[in-house]
């Protein structure tokens, strides 16, 4: 009995990290799935959104600004205004660069985020990060509160790609695609390329923003560890690209399937003697780096590749 509950409990933790990733992968797919803009700073924005949430929602110590203690769909919303702010003053300035240098200033500029969060003290608590931070349904105690969280993600996660969806069949999502298979056509028929390029870098880092709101939420802390480019901008791109760039499904599928080889290598390395303990870490870097191999070599669009017209 006991085993299989903690086999249910992982598996509804499964599906909550996995959903946070497939909301995060969703909006790299907006920027680099349907415009082609290299977003090497997801953690950038991945971090606005979580600590955002975190002030404004967590009860506060008096260390640091924020604690305010507002509910958490208020959290949720700030996070993505403040992620999608961050993302237009990020493309007003680099949006005009092209694919390698737009990846290297994005890259920037997540590294300088990533050190405000760790040394702005006053307004993120530093190195000690950010606690007392509320759960969505935690009141309703085991296994329910966590059953609750997981069917809200899954929630937000059907909503998110449905509207997605949506703007993909829509003219702007085909403008997007059109800048992104040939630039130079779309800006001779009279499309302001500046323009949707910004406004699809906005969309996608709204969307991160929201999955590093989730993720605060759901860890009930946040400190500069969770902004590691390893955990944010490889991951997720490793997993758009398994599920398959441009096509929504597979950013949902990709996460799942890369999420769950993650998280598996860890009870598997965990079994490991102690000396190598240290390597365990590299090994999983090194077993979804040989997963994004397999597939690119077997499945050059991904695992779901993007439907083209005509095709």
């Amino acid at each position: 009995m006991d085993s299989a509950f903690g086999i249910m409990m992982y598996l509804v933790g499964l599906l909550t990290m996995g959903g946070i990733y497939a909301i995060m992968s969703l909006g790299l797919n907006v920027q680099w799935g349907w415009t082609g803009q290299f977003n090497a700073g997801i953690a950038g924005f991945f971090a606005v959104g979580a600590y955002a949430s975190a002030i404004l929602t967590s009860t506060g110590s008096g260390a640091l600004m924020g604690g305010l203690g507002l509910p958490v769909p208020v959290g949720l919303v700030a996070a993505m205004v403040l992620a999608g702010l961050t993302g237009y003053l990020v493309g007003r300035l680099c949006l005009r660069l092209k694919s390698d240098y737009l990846a290297i200033a994005t890259i920037g500029i997540a590294e300088i985020l990533r050190l405000i969060v760790t040394n702005e003290g006053w307004l993120t608590n530093g190195t000690r990060g950010v606690s007392n931070i509320p759960r969505p349904f935690e009141s309703l105690g085991l296994p329910w509160a966590q059953i609750a969280f997981a069917s809200l993600i899954v929630a937000l996660l059907l909503v998110l790609f449905l509207a997605l969806q949506r703007l993909a069949r829509s003219p702007w999502g085909r403008v997007l695609r059109a800048i992104r298979d040939n630039e130079t056509a779309a800006e001779a028929v009279g499309k302001n390329v500046v323009a949707f390029r910004l406004e699809a870098f906005v969309v996608g880092s709204a969307i991160m923003g929201l999955g590093g709101a989730l993720t605060a939420h759901y860890f009930k802390f946040i400190g500069p560890e969770a902004t590691e480019p390893l955990m944010t901008t490889f991951l997720v791109w490793v997993m758009l690209i398994v599920g398959g760039s441009g096509n929504n499904k597979g950013a949902i599928l990709g996460p799942l399937l890369v999420w769950t080889l993650w998280s598996a290598m860890e009870i598997v390395t965990a079994q490991l003697p102690p000396e190598w303990a240290v390597r365990a870490a590299y090994l999983r870097i090194f077993l979804v780096g040989l997963m994004l191999q397999v597939v690119l070599q077997r499945f050059a669009g991904g695992l779901i590749p993007e439907r083209r017209r005509g095709t």
